[in-house]
């Protein structure tokens, strides 16, 4: 069983009458040897870790090595303690964890790379929103993070993840188009719906520049995550309302990667051009680098 795109996806669903979740726990079964019961402990392990990022993240206000981030998670936990929210407690405790999970690793803690480092608040964000919310149980969110495996399993082997190869487009647009399946098939929705939410979220972000103030991971990817989350839970709730993406999501993730290709290099995680080459950019830049010479 090989599955290269959404299209073939939707069919082993249709086929093995079982959800992207599922289908990517027999897919990988089947790759790696392993059974079902150790693939499953594997994956709880790396939710365990992700909650750990978020349990840190959202009580440590110090800033990172850098200077240049840290201490917004907790500004965002206690402005949702006020309950004044504009966006509502899934995506203001998304984008809390989103936060927590981001500051960690900009403090060099431990995260999960979904997809990549500068991505990894985007799916944690979501899934313990859900699972504060919610109360939707561990068990559940394990199979929700085969659900993003296997939605960025697709993107990966057709487009990029990568901000240096495609732009932040390929690094929270993936991001986001795989927590927005997985919002879709932890709430119920059919495969079809969560590859329609897919594609949305990542047109939704199409052509998204890579600009790293400093070279560093931080500014604006921080806060990029944060909104990430928001997006995914906005194209979940169009799909699971039965709103479809008028065009394929393999023809959205085709057109991510020709939109990549066509980039500029200094767009590309070069930090060359957009808000690294601002003024106050480019004084961070310096503050950072060349006080140390």
């Amino acid at each position: 069983m090989e599955i290269l795109s959404m299209k073939q996806l939707l069919k082993s669903c249709e086929k093995e009458q079982k959800s992207i979740g599922e289908v990517m726990l027999l897919l990988e079964e089947k790759k790696s040897g392993k059974n079902q019961q150790t693939i499953l402990r594997m994956m709880e392990e790396r939710l365990i870790k992700m909650k750990e990022a978020v349990d840190s993240g959202t009580e440590d206000s110090s800033s990172a090595p850098s200077g240049i981030s840290g201490g917004d998670a907790v500004k965002m936990r206690d402005y949702v303690r006020g309950g004044k929210t504009l966006t509502g407690s899934y995506i203001s405790q998304a984008m809390t964890f989103s936060l927590a999970t981001s500051e960690s690793n900009a403090r060099m803690g431990v995260i999960v790379a979904t997809p990549t480092a500068g991505a990894a608040g985007i799916l944690p964000g979501v899934l313990f929103s859900l699972h504060h919310n919610d109360g939707t149980p561990f068990k559940e969110l394990v199979m929700g993070l085969f659900t993003a495996s296997m939605l960025g399993y697709v993107i990966a082997n057709r487009s990029f993840i990568s901000g240096a190869a495609g732009g932040c487009q390929a690094e929270v647009g993936s991001a986001a188009a795989m927590a927005a399946g997985t919002i879709t098939e932890l709430k119920g929705g059919s495969p079809e719906q969560a590859v329609h939410a897919t594609a949305i979220a990542m047109k939704s972000l199409l052509g998204l520049v890579c600009d790293p103030v400093a070279g560093l991971v931080e500014v604006p990817c921080i806060k990029r995550n944060a909104i990430g989350t928001s997006i995914a839970f906005s194209a979940a709730d169009l799909a699971l309302a039965g709103v479809e993406s008028r065009i394929p999501c393999d023809e959205v993730i085709e057109a991510m990667y020709k939109v990549g290709k066509d980039m500029p290099r200094t767009l590309r995680e070069t930090s060359l051009g957009g808000l690294a080459m601002t003024e106050t950019g480019q004084r961070i830049k310096e503050q950072l680098f060349c006080s140390k010479k």
